[in-house]
């Protein structure tokens, strides 16, 4: 990098860690540490949320995800809104009436102790991993893509997030997320412009996207049942309406997101400015990546996107046959080049029979430049056979590096640790809080002085932080991590939502029934992980619905237990 983009990001990076410590210096008691002193407004909620999702896998992977699949990805979002309603509606208004600091206190008001303990400890499992792999997943690229060591990566991110999370709790999370949020959005739009700006001349923006269109990568919305299928309508409103429930309205890391606001009405207008705005965002996140694609149509794209794997063949036996498939590759882009021309030239003229000639010739050589790829990609794996293979979380990335102006490249790598940093915050927040109000507080005899929970929040805010720094360094040494740990979010959170929802909803069924049920569940939903292929979007769904039935059928056999909400 250049001397400017380290300036921009060290910069960036310094500005956003000082004043959160400086904003949030002084947290005397719990309540100003786990709640902010319900002190934030409806754009500070609605912003830290966002920012929570939004991890540095959003602004590397879903470019990635776009160049590869199109635009489908969006739909994953589409029960969000309704999500934001429901919450809105029924749940803020309990968590506020019952003051508390952690959604699970609810559940032991409502049943009892050890169903409390059950759903906090599928949380701790799951926030935990993830806490680890938000880390880990943009350091290995950015540690790959900077030449820095893996190791020293995950550090710097891991104790900047500590700093400032220590310092402030969840105040200091909320404040820095706002100038993150601006980092991030502003740095998306401004690589959004340079990538149509670096366009042909000949090729209009209009023109642009028609060729993403003819190439299939404005598939924005397919309403075929499917399954097997991730991302299709049905699953996205059904499957995406139970995970953002499950997310926004049972995990910590987000339900400490508008806990802080300074009223229920506060609270409600933060989570809906998420619901109309998280739609937005990743379609134009999405679109960025859609372009990036057109760009490389235009312009050679390297035949792998990870420039430091594909440099270690070259010192192993098979440095010639990974040359020759790149020249092979570059003979089939420039045909495939002039091919997406006249693709260009038939829109233009909006000449049905041309555009459906030059279509086809153009879905000809890109197949044809897919299997040149793939050949690369067993190359590399036969001469490095540690290397990850799957190239997509580089596609942008390599992008930004490659052609972006100096002070670019190092706004956008603050967007990726902004990212990382926002997301990692929250989550660290949230297990300490977890950790000390349902489990550690729950278990002392006698009850400690409002600095003694203070100190002890912040002394496990460390620890989390530092097992998450500690799994992110030795989670090279699994396989598939980034895509299992994408996954575990669905195993546990319909269940998790399953008890909520009997909670909130059903007070038929009580604390011994429900606490069965979702042991059962759970057990449900492993089955269709390891033996179905059901896609795990619906494993939301499974869980839920699972620990509703299951509670119904056992609340008459198990004993009864008073309904205290």
């Amino acid at each position: 990098m250049r001397p400017l983009d380290w300036i921009v990001l060290l910069g960036t990076l310094g500005f956003i860690v000082i004043y959160g410590v400086w904003r949030t210096r002084g947290s005397k008691d719990i309540e100003g540490y786990l709640k902010g002193d319900n002190s934030m407004k409806w754009w500070t909620i609605g912003l830290s949320v966002m920012a929570t999702q939004a991890s540095a896998i959003t602004f590397l992977s879903t470019p990635g995800q776009a160049y590869e699949d199109g635009m489908r990805f969006v739909q994953f979002y589409f029960g969000l809104p309704i999500a934001m309603v429901i919450i809105s509606i029924t749940i803020i208004p309990i968590f506020y009436r019952l003051n508390v600091f952690t959604a699970y206190e609810f559940l032991e008001n409502r049943f009892d102790l050890k169903t409390r303990s059950l759903a906090a400890l599928l949380f701790l499992v799951q926030r935990g991993l993830a806490a680890g792999i938000t880390i880990y997943a943009p350091a290995i690229i950015l540690s790959t893509m900077l030449g820095w060591s893996l190791n020293v990566t995950i550090l710097i991110i891991g104790v900047l997030v500590v700093i400032y999370t220590v310092s402030g709790g969840t105040k200091a999370v909320s404040v820095t997320q706002k100038q993150q949020m601006a980092v991030m959005m502003g740095g998306m739009l401004l690589a959004g412009y340079m990538v149509v700006y670096y366009l042909p001349e000949s090729v209009s923006f209009g023109e642009a996207v028609a060729v993403a269109g003819k190439m299939g990568k404005m598939n924005v919305v397919d309403f075929s049942f499917n399954w097997d299928d991730r991302y299709n309508f049905w699953s996205g409103i059904t499957g995406g309406l139970f995970l953002a429930l499950s997310y926004f309205g049972t995990d910590q890391s987000q339900v400490a997101r508008y806990l802080g606001g300074k009223s229920v009405g506060e609270s409600r207008l933060g989570l809906l400015f998420n619901g109309l705005l998280k739609i937005p965002m990743q379609f134009l996140i999405l679109f960025i990546g859609v372009m990036v694609f057109v760009f490389y149509q235009f312009n050679q794209p390297p035949v792998f996107f990870n420039g430091a794997a594909k440099a270690k063949v070259y010192a192993t036996p098979y440095a010639n046959d990974l040359r020759e498939l790149e020249e092979e590759y570059t003979a089939v882009f420039d045909q495939k080049q002039q091919a997406v021309h006249g693709l260009v030239k038939a829109i233009r003229t909006e000449d049905e029979a041309a555009i459906e000639a030059a279509q086809d010739q153009v879905a000809s050589l890109a197949t044809a430049a897919k299997g040149v790829r793939d050949e690369a990609k067993e190359v590399i794996k036969q001469a490095t056979p540690e290397a990850e293979v799957k190239d997509t979380d580089y596609v942008f990335i390599s992008f930004v590096i490659k052609y972006l102006p100096a002070g670019m490249v190092g706004l956008l790598l603050a967007v990726i640790f902004s990212a990382a940093m926002s997301s990692s915050a929250s989550e660290l927040n949230a297990l300490a809080s977890t950790t000390v109000v349902d489990i550690y507080k729950r278990s002392m005899r006698r009850r400690g002085s409002a600095q003694h929970y203070v100190t002890a929040s912040k002394m496990f805010t460390i620890l989390w932080g530092a097992i998450a720094i500690l799994f992110a360094m030795f989670a090279s040494l699994l396989d598939n991590l980034i895509e299992a740990v994408n996954i575990v979010g669905s195993i546990f959170y319909g269940t998790i939502l399953g008890i909520f929802l009997v909670g909130f909803y059903f007070r038929y069924v009580r604390g011994n029934a429900v606490f069965v049920a979702a042991v059962l569940a759970e057990l449900v939903v492993l089955y269709c992980f390891y033996f179905t292929d059901i896609a795990f979007l619906w494993f939301n769904v499974i869980g839920c619905v699972c620990v509703i039935i299951f509670g119904f059928i056992l609340q008459p056999f198990v004993g009864k237990k008073g309904v205290k909400v």
